[in-house]
C-alpha cells in the first residue's frame, strides 16, 4: 500500500501526516507524486495507526515500543502483557533471532546489529526497551579532549559502546519513556564510573527523569536473580520505583512449580519408559540430563576443594521445595548452579522447558515458549534472558505514565494543527531530529 493510500485510510491531511512522520508537507507531496520515496519506517508509522489495528494479545494497543538487544523477547512479552505493540526489533545473534521469530511471527523483520542501523530507519515509538550489554567505557577519547582543552559530555564518553546506540536512538526519537535492564553489578562496574556515565547521559544530556531499582525475581519465580532496571520518562510524571511494592523475595513459588509433572505430555526433552507408568518427575526426564559419574565426581571434588579454602564455590543441589540460584548463560557446561536431586541416582540438569518456566516464559494464560534450537543454545538464551513477570509488572507500573505523556504530546500536536503558523522549522524537509 502506498503512502497516499495509508494517509487517506488514516483520515489524515498532508499536514497531519507530515507532523506525524516528522517531515515537511512538501516532502509528503513529493512522495505522493512519485518524485521521491518514503522509507519503510515512514510507511510503518501509518500502518500501525490504521483503525482496527490490535496488539498481539488481542486488544487495541495503547502504546508502541521498540525492542533492542531483544534476545528471545522477554522484555517484549512483559510489555505486550501491559497492552503495548512492538513495531521494531533488533537482535544480532542468529540463534536468538530464530527463537524470537518462532515465538513472534511479526509483520516486521528482525533487524540485525544495532550499530549498523540508522536511527532514522527506526519507526517513531512511545517506549524504547533495551537489555543492553555492559561494556567498559573507553577513556581514550575523553583523555584526548582533556589534553586539547576541550569539553566532553557523557555521550562522548559512551562512544564506542553499545549503550551509545541506545542514546543516539533516544536522542533522535525522544520517546515518552524507556526501560533498560542490566546485571546488578552495573552500579559498581568500573568503580561506579560506568553507571554514573549512563545516568549522566540520560538525565543531564537527554533530559529524561530517571528512576532505578534492583529487583530480585525470587518473588515471581523460584530463582534468586537480581537485575537492575532503569526507567526514564521524557517528562516528570512522578514515576518512581520507590512508590511501588514488589513481591517479597522470601515468598513466591518453589521449584516444584516448574519441574516436569508425572502426567506431562513428552516433548522430546523427557521420555516415558516403555510399558511403565511414571510415578514422579525423575522417572520421565530423559537420562541425558542426568550427570555422568565422572562429572558428578568432579563437581563434588571441586566443591570440597573450595570449602577447605573457605570459599563458597560449588554446585547448587535442589529439591522441589527449594528456590534456585541464578540461571546463567554457562548453564550448558555442567549445570552446576542448579541441579535437581534424584532418588537413587546422580542429580540432573533442568531441561530447556524447565528453564523457560524458571524465567517466566510459560506463565498461565500464554502459549508455551517455542524452543527451536539445540539444548546448548537454549540454555545460553534463557540464561541471558529477563524474567518475564518482573518486566510485566514494571510495564503495568509504567503504562499510566506513558499514556500521560503520550496524551500531552497528542494535545500539543492538535494545538499546533489548529494554529495558522505551524511550520517554522529551519529544514523544510525534516522537521525533527
Amino acid at each position: 500500500m502506498d503512502f497516499k493510500s495509508l494517509r487517506e485510510k488514516n483520515g489524515l491531511s498532508v499536514e497531519d501526516a507530515a507532523r506525524l512522520v516528522g517531515v515537511s508537507a512538501r516532502t509528503i507531496k513529493r512522495w505522493e507524486k512519485g518524485i521521491t520515496s518514503p522509507r519503510r519506517s515512514d510507511l510503518r508509522v501509518l500502518k500501525d495507526r490504521l483503525p482496527g489495528q490490535i496488539g498481539p494479545i488481542g486488544e487495541a494497543a495503547s502504546f508502541t515500543f521498540v525492542d533492542l538487544f531483544a534476545g528471545i523477547g522477554g522484555m517484549r512479552r512483559g510489555f505486550e502483557a501491559a497492552g503495548g505493540k512492538c513495531i521494531f526489533t533488533s537482535e544480532w545473534d542468529d540463534y536468538a533471532r530464530r527463537t524470537y521469530q518462532a515465538n513472534f511471527p511479526d509483520e516486521h523483520e528482525i533487524a540485525g546489529d544495532i550499530t549498523e542501523i540508522d536511527e532514522r530507519d527506526i519507526p517513531r515509538h512511545d517506549v524504547l526497551l533495551a537489555g543492553f550489554p555492559c561494556q567498559p567505557f573507553s577513556i581514550a577519547g575523553v583523555s584526548k579532549k582533556n589534553a586539547l582543552g576541550r569539553q566532553h559530555g557523557f555521550m562522548d564518553k559512551a562512544q564506542g559502546t553499545l549503550f551509545f546506540d541506545v542514546l543516539r536512538i533516544l536522542k533522535y526519537h525522544r520517546p515518552a519513556a524507556f526501560l533498560l535492564e542490566n546485571v546488578k553489578n552495573l552500579k559498581g562496574h568500573n568503580g561506579g564510573d560506568t553507571f554514573a556515565t549512563i545516568l549522566g547521559a540520560l538525565e543531564n544530556e537527554l533530559g529524561y527523569k530517571v528512576s532505578t531499582r534492583v529487583i530480585d525475581a525470587k518473588g515471581y519465580v523460584p530463582q534468586h536473580r537480581e537485575r537492575i532496571f532503569i526507567a526514564g520518562f521524557r517528562e516528570d510524571t512522578g514515576f518512581s520505583f520507590d512508590s511501588f511494592e514488589f513481591p517479597d523475595p522470601q515468598a513466591g513459588p518453589k521449584l516444584d512449580s516448574i519441574l516436569h509433572a508425572c502426567d506431562e505430555h513428552p516433548e522430546g526433552h523427557f521420555t516415558v519408559p516403555p510399558d511403565s507408568q511414571p510415578t514422579n518427575s525423575a522417572s520421565i526426564v530423559s537420562s541425558k540430563y542426568t550427570l555422568s559419574d565422572k562429572l558428578w565426581t568432579y563437581l563434588q571434588n571441586y566443591a570440597e576443594k573450595h570449602r577447605a579454602k573457605g570459599n563458597g564455590f560449588g554446585f547448587g543441589l535442589n529439591g522441589p521445595d527449594d528456590k534456585a540460584r541464578t540461571l546463567s548463560a554457562r548453564y550448558y557446561k555442567d549445570g552446576s548452579e542448579i541441579l535437581i536431586r534424584q532418588e537413587g541416582q546422580n542429580p540432573r540438569r533442568l531441561t530447556p522447558r524447565e528453564c523457560a518456566r524458571l524465567m517466566g516464559f510459560d506463565s498461565d494464560g500464554t502459549d508455551p515458549m517455542k524452543i527451536p534450537v539445540s539444548d546448548t543454545r537454549a540454555y545460553k538464551q534463557f540464561g541471558n534472558a529477563v524474567v518475564v513477570p518482573v518486566v510485566a509488572q514494571i510495564a503495568r507500573y509504567m503504562e499510566r505514565h506513558i499514556l500521560q505523556i503520550k496524551g500531552q504530546g497528542e494535545a500539543r500536536e492538535n494545538s499546533r494543527a489548529r494554529s495558522p503558523v505551524h511550520n517554522g522549522h529551519r529544514n523544510p524537509d525534516r522537521m525533527y531530529g
